[in-house]
């Protein structure tokens, strides 16, 4: 009974920790219009406080790298300690600071964090799932990052009614996550990695051939998807002349549905391909995209938004399974931090690469740019598929790499 109730802590914790990621990427996104008023005598404002939702990006994806060696290393539970320390201290300290420079160090410095949170749990799952159950727990955390975003984004919509600041601290929520790495996180079995390390039929070089197709998905990926969350604020204000409640209310429902669709993560991949379902993720984006080009009608909107939510609550699943196919154990934690660094550097770049289009063709045209280079990137992903099944090759994972139980 001890070993089952241990059990579900560790994967309760693994499944509550994963949701701090989406914290860091978009919880303070309904309070960008205010902070942008509150620092409108710093120069080029607009920019930086866009900067302050994706600096974290930037340096979870410097990070990442570091994270998955010192996994490797040094261990999960180490790592992940530290990690969320740093997390919870560097996140809220934006209530307290009134200097944008300092905030900007300051989410520096959680991206930081993140890289070891988020490259420390998916490796966990990746160390004590399989197969179907793979699948199945993937699912599981897509459905609880969806839920938490929909739940924190809630709250940073009426927190931020009452104040810009008030966001940050929803970071607090990393000491609730803390006590179960603590006393419910244990090390995956040194025998099984010692033995295969010291086995040279074992050894396998970094297969960077296999994983690189699965980073530039994930980085193009989320330079498409983060145009949402930076961008709809300003749009919804401007043109809708919604509230910051209302703007977290919108995203929410992005994510509500993407809740619902991870559940249904392991029978989607019994019937399609890798490739079949990245073709399904940008073809939803595509929809979302051209939904915002044409209108800014609060209501359309969130219809929208929930459509795109059916590929956020696909992807992350499907790389994760997809990079676990073709990794093997001893280089898991490698493998996941380079995948992590993928996934935020597009986040990153995302307005790098759209705010020269908003200042070409306002906000609404650069959602229907966006929304085309999204169609078009499902229709590869379908071709790809299609020729796949024509070969015999639909599914990756016959020839993966075994999985530890």
């Amino acid at each position: 009974m001890l070993t089952i109730n241990n059990t579900m802590l560790r994967n309760l914790t693994i499944l509550l920790g994963s949701t701090t990621t989406v914290l860091a990427a978009t919880i303070i996104s309904p309070a960008l219009p205010e902070m942008s008023q509150f620092f409108k005598d710093v120069p080029n404002v607009d920019f930086l406080v866009r900067l302050t939702l994706t600096m974290p990006a930037l340096f979870i994806a410097l990070g990442a790298p570091f994270a998955g060696v010192l996994l490797d290393r040094w261990g999960r539970r180490p790592v992940l300690i530290a990690a969320l320390v740093l997390y919870g201290l560097m996140g809220t300290v934006g209530y307290f600071l009134s200097s944008l420079t300092a905030i900007l160090i300051s989410r520096a410095l959680l991206g930081l964090a993140v890289a070891g949170i988020m490259s420390g749990f998916t490796t966990l799952i990746l160390d004590n799932f399989s197969g179907s159950k793979l699948n199945q727990f993937m699912g599981y955390q897509g459905a609880f990052i969806g839920l938490g975003g929909m739940v924190f984004l809630l709250a940073a919509g009426f927190l931020a009614d009452v104040g810009w600041r008030f966001p940050f601290l929803v970071h607090l929520f990393a000491f609730v996550v803390l006590p179960g790495v603590l006393f419910a996180i244990q090390e995956p079995e040194k025998k099984t990695l010692s033995e295969q390390q010291a086995n040279a039929a074992e050894k396998r070089a970094f297969p960077w051939r296999s994983v690189v197709p699965i980073y530039l998905t994930v980085f193009v990926g989320m330079v498409v998807f983060f145009i949402f969350p930076v961008q709809i604020p300003f749009y919804l204000t401007a043109e809708g002349g919604v509230s910051n409640s209302q703007v977290g209310i919108a995203l929410s429902m992005q994510t509500l549905s993407s809740v619902l669709i991870a559940l249904q993560f392991q029978r989607i991949k019994a019937h399609l391909s890798f490739m079949g379902i990245l073709g399904l993720i940008f073809l939803v984006f595509a929809i979302n995209h051209s939904v915002l080009a044409f209108t800014a009608n609060y209501g359309l909107v969130i219809v929208g938004l929930l459509i795109s939510g059916l590929g956020i609550g696909l992807f992350p699943p499907t790389n994760s399974v997809w990079l676990a196919s073709v990794t093997p154990p001893d280089l898991r934690g490698r493998a996941v931090g380079g995948m992590t660094s993928a996934l935020f550097l597009g986040q990153f770049f995302s307005p790098v690469f759209t705010q020269p289009l908003i200042g070409r063709l306002g906000l609404a045209g650069t959602f229907g740019a966006v929304g085309a280079v999204s169609l078009l990137l499902a229709l590869i992903y379908f071709i790809i598929s299609k020729r796949s099944t024509e070969q015999g090759d639909i599914e990756l994972t016959k020839s993966s790499v075994p999985l530890s139980n």
